[in-house]
């Protein structure tokens, strides 16, 4: 989400970074905001606060009404975080920051990523694409994508992957894993990271991790999906597994930051591919269903 001040709350006259803010100044927010007072709040965690998103189960009928981005208006809520958006970075460079940028940033440090690591993304999707990136930037030696979609692997390759496991070549879980594990001297990777959403490729992604590594877990935000996996992997193996579901505020402003300084080294205009009115958005969610684009916005 991506949007102009429209009107700002008594006494805000910054914004979370201490930038001066006034009326139509570009901004991003997150859409989470920590209580600050529960027990994971107290101890150094906002991003695991139990209460965080209470605000985004309101009905439409109820104040402030506007708590979702398919619209025109958004409210902010206090606690919310906001960042002024660079002149440099454009809505559709913005457009992803506060949701798939800034969760793989914060959760790719949270793996402990370092220079000449080797990491693999599982999904070459909006979150993939960012955390291709991001790896690089973070000093990973080798990143190994794998997608099935000729677009996205496309995509994937202009954000600097160094291989490719392509599902129509290597077709079957087996397959992918050994080839990983050719890619990286038989060991696997240090880190592997779902961003996919489909329960199915963790007992894959974990297969891909040397003893030792980390497993991070992103994508599967859906409730009641289940899977079905041999845990002695892990424990023996000594491997580390991850779950990222909300990020800390200092992530979103370090990926605008990002996002400004990598904007001529990475096509990030290219990851939304094509953009739709409000009163279209029916046709956009028809059209990323039938895989006719790559990845739909929304321009109210």
């Amino acid at each position: 989400m991506v949007g102009k001040v429209y009107e700002l709350g008594e006494g805000v006259t910054t914004d979370s970074a201490g930038q001066p803010l006034k009326v139509g100044d570009r901004i991003t927010y997150s859409y989470f905001a920590p209580c600050g007072h529960c027990y994971q709040c107290t101890h150094g965690q906002p991003h695991a606060c139990p209460n965080s998103m209470i605000h985004r189960v309101l009905n439409i009928d109820e104040w402030p009404h506007f708590v979702g981005a398919f619209a025109e208006y958004y409210y902010v809520f206090p606690g919310n975080y906001v960042f002024k958006v660079p002149d440099e970075v454009t809505d559709e460079m913005a457009a992803p920051a506060n949701c798939a940028t800034s969760q793989v940033l914060y959760g790719l440090h949270r793996a402990g990523v370092m220079p000449g690591d080797s990491v693999v993304i599982q999904g070459a999707g909006g979150l993939g694409i960012n955390a291709t990136a991001i790896a690089r930037e973070m000093g990973a030696a080798t990143i190994i994508v794998i997608d099935q979609y000729p677009d996205r692997i496309e995509l994937a390759k202009a954000f600097g992957a160094d291989h490719i496991i392509d599902m129509n070549q290597y077709p079957t879980p087996r397959d992918r894993v050994r080839q990983l594990r050719q890619l990286t001297g038989g060991r696997g990777a240090d880190v592997v990271a779902e961003l996919t959403g489909i329960p199915e490729v963790v007992r894959e992604g974990i297969g891909m991790v040397r003893a030792g590594g980390k497993y991070l877990w992103i994508g599967n935000i859906n409730l009641g999906k289940t899977l079905e996996f041999d845990p002695s992997g892990i424990v023996l193996g000594n491997r580390t597994i991850i779950g990222i579901g909300i990020y800390e505020p200092w992530a979103l402003y370090r990926a605008l930051d990002l996002l400004k300084r990598t904007r001529n080294k990475y096509p990030f205009d290219r990851i939304l591919s094509h953009t739709f009115k409000l009163e279209d958005i029916n046709t956009a969610f028809e059209m990323a269903a039938q895989r006719k684009v790559t990845r739909a916005s929304i321009a109210p």
